[in-house]
């Protein structure tokens, strides 16, 4: 498992110090900091993050994205991953000797991640085993830990994004029948029915359940292809069908853009399927005045009409709430970050323990020798 560094703080500045600056205040100081620490540290962004934030970025990017990226900064001793603890994890798998990835608060975690414990997906893994022998192979979605990304690791298994899903799945099925995906359920279906595996070959692993034998029954049926961890992200599930019919309602030219971690029904309403990249290259290359309704997290489609002023560009949803846990990454806990380390102290250090690290490793260079990205199973959903 995962563990925080303790490292010897004693002089390191407080938060308590930071949690009532004013707005301009923090930002000057952060600037500032930012100079005084130069190349030795490299600030992270993901797409997710607010504007008062990624502002400081050095990179923007997925998370697996910036992982690779601060990894092959060199001179670059201080990763600060302005992101949840999942990704900074992983760019410690991936971290150079001699760099410290830092996550400006720890408390920065993710509902989804958390759904799926290593302990439960090992308990899984020992029903299904017993069951269908060696024929499952596991994927873990980046969105895990890093214990996660190792137990695929060991056991012949690897790690799939929201852009190279397909790829992982059709790697997978080649070498054995059957696929245990977790923890997104809905990336795992979505993908796998675009791929033309029905839904009655798809079955769900309830997690929660006192009596997994029974209750998971149909994950044990031998027409089982892919088995689904009960797993979800928060912010995505809140985009509904209702919400499509509304729009194009209001607009029959409206195009909805949405990501494959929404629920299924909406994937199949939508115009356009695909990761945050594909998200932001669709409305990059699209025509001035289009119309676009995005299902995905508010700061990403905030950011958009910003950068795309001549295209209309709006949430699906309305009234739409940030990623609480991502919005715990704000200007203070940045600059806290950010000056104790041009004092020389570390703060919330991130160290992925060293078996698990290799474990993670060996499933994340399998799914880069793999390759494929763009859209949910390399084709959008397109109606026109």
């Amino acid at each position: 498992m995962s563990a925080i560094l303790m490292p010897d703080t004693r002089g390191a500045r407080p938060f308590g110090e930071y949690a009532a600056l004013a707005a301009d205040e923090i930002r000057e100081r952060t600037f500032a900091a930012k100079r005084a620490l130069g190349t030795r540290a490299v600030i992270l962004g993901h797409h997710y993050q607010r504007e008062s934030v990624i502002e400081f970025a050095d990179f923007r990017g997925d998370s697996f994205k910036l992982a690779q990226l601060a990894a092959n900064r060199e001179g670059a001793e201080f990763i600060v991953f302005c992101g949840v603890h999942f990704m900074a994890e992983s760019a410690d798998v991936l971290r150079r000797d001699g760099q410290t990835v830092i996550l400006p608060d720890v408390k920065a975690g993710c509902s989804m991640a958390d759904m799926a414990g290593i302990e439960d997906v090992e308990d899984a893994w020992e029903h299904l085993a017993r069951i269908h022998g060696d024929t499952i192979t596991p994927v873990t979605y980046m969105n895990s830990t890093a214990a996660l990304k190792a137990f695929c690791g060991e056991r012949g298994g690897v790690v799939c994004t929201s852009s190279n899903a397909a790829s992982v799945l059709e790697w997978a099925w080649a070498r054995r029948r059957r696929v245990f995906f977790f923890p997104d359920q809905h990336l795992g279906r979505n993908t796998a029915f675009a791929m033309g595996v029905p839904l009655d070959a798809m079955a769900e692993w309830d997690w929660r359940a006192t009596d997994p034998a029974r209750v998971n029954e149909r994950c044990f049926a031998d027409e089982a292809r892919i088995i689904l961890w009960r797993g979800f992200c928060s912010v995505h599930t809140k985009f509904t069908k209702r919400q499509i019919d509304e729009v194009r309602a209001a607009d029959p030219g409206v195009r909805v853009l949405v990501h494959p971690e929404c629920p299924f029904d909406v994937v199949r309403s939508a115009d356009r399927v695909g990761s945050t990249e594909f998200i932001i290259d669709q409305v990059r290359g699209a025509a001035p005045g289009t119309h676009w309704a995005i299902g995905t997290e508010v700061n990403l489609v905030h950011r958009l009409s910003l950068d795309y002023p001549e295209q209309n560009i709006h949430s699906l949803q309305k009234n739409v709430c940030p990623c609480a846990t991502m919005n715990r990454i704000d200007p203070a806990h940045l600059l806290w970050t950010l000056e104790n380390l041009s004092e020389g102290h570390v703060v919330n250090p991130i160290r992925v323990s060293e078996a698990v690290r290799q474990g993670a490793r060996v499933a994340l260079e399998r799914m880069l020798s793999l390759g494929g990205s763009g859209a949910l199973a390399s084709a959008a959903l397109a109606r026109d």
